[in-house]
């Protein structure tokens, strides 16, 4: 019997999900994590609302995040004992715009800045990509 307390770890067939399609970039992230942090990461996450925007799981060293009500995966994350994780990215046009791997980085490590945080707080991280947008709007 699973204690209250104690977080289930999420699955691929917890969700919809959709293979990374063929049209993809890969880029190196350098970044470390805490055992605390790959431990959230590991846990993966359901999305339980509408504007919960994500659901990721890891198999392996492997986290594949993706797009919650689409199942469209956007990110693979191989992680690496160097601290180097080779990050693939859906560049799909009907799937995801990607920009460039600088705006890629910082977008990651925004999400990853989230994810890690026990609990997770999907309605934060929502603010935060709404506040995002429109700024990217107000200076097109």
């Amino acid at each position: 019997m699973t204690e209250k307390n104690e977080a289930r770890v999420v699955r691929r067939g917890d969700r919809k999900t959709e293979p990374m399609p063929e049209s993809r970039e890969a880029f190196i992230l350098n970044r470390s994590f805490s055992e605390e942090e790959m431990n959230a990461l590991r846990l993966g996450h359901i999305p339980q609302a509408m504007e919960d925007k994500w659901f990721w799981y890891t198999e392996g060293q492997t986290l594949f995040a993706h797009r919650s009500w689409t199942g469209y995966c956007i990110y693979r994350i191989d992680f690496k004992e160097n601290n180097k994780h080779v990050v693939t990215v859906n560049a799909d046009p009907e799937q995801y715009g990607i920009s460039d791997t600088v705006k890629e980085t910082e977008t990651l490590n925004k999400l990853l800045d989230c994810w890690v945080r026990t609990p997770y707080d999907h309605y934060g991280q929502w603010l935060s990509e709404t506040y995002d947008a429109l700024n990217r709007s107000d200076k097109d």
